[in-house]
């Protein structure tokens, strides 16, 4: 199968994009994200995938809770700042409200959609995403809303482009 094929299958389908926010050991983290889905209905789960060159992936390896904020077609420029960035080198949450929920993980106040979920378990197969398995444990929703969609964060060039790995702290220390 070609991956040219997979991509005009799934193109059209145009996924939501959201911002998945994370904090271990007193560092927070955020990324774009346009793989996330409900996952079960009994008991209710919510997966999202984090591409392993982010540094999100990195804090979500030991992090508890992740929070999920569902953007709307006006929250480009919070998109911007959390998907064309590296948290590698800039602090993402400079210029943002955030206050700290469950276990720490921060909540963008600019963002009030949002699910908060326990971590459940981590499935890597290989791929260059990772698949994180969540229970949620609090939902703010509203009226509803037209999302951000993929087609219109094209624009957003990634912090970190999907073939790039970090160096192992091994590899770091010689």
């Amino acid at each position: 199968m070609a991956d040219d094929e997979l991509s005009a299958l799934l193109g059209p389908a145009d996924p939501a994009m959201v911002v998945v926010t994370a904090a271990a050991d007193q560092e927070r983290a955020g990324c774009l994200v346009g793989f996330h889905s409900q996952s079960s209905i009994t008991p209710p789960r919510y997966s999202i995938w984090l591409s392993k060159a982010n540094h999100t992936y990195r804090i979500g390896l030991r992090a508890t809770h992740f929070a999920i904020h569902f953007l709307t077609a006006d929250d480009h420029a919070i998109a911007s700042a959390f998907g064309g960035r590296t948290g590698d080198d800039v602090d993402k949450f400079a210029g943002w409200a955030v206050r700290p929920g469950p276990d720490g993980v921060p909540l963008l106040d600019e963002v009030p959609r949002r699910l908060v979920g326990r971590r459940v378990c981590v499935l890597d197969e290989g791929g260059d995403h990772v698949c994180i398995s969540l229970e949620p444990v609090a939902v703010t929703s509203g009226p509803v809303f037209v999302p951000l969609r993929q087609s219109q964060a094209v624009d957003i060039e990634p912090g970190h482009g999907n073939t790039e790995r970090p160096s192992a702290p091994t590899e770091r220390a010689g």
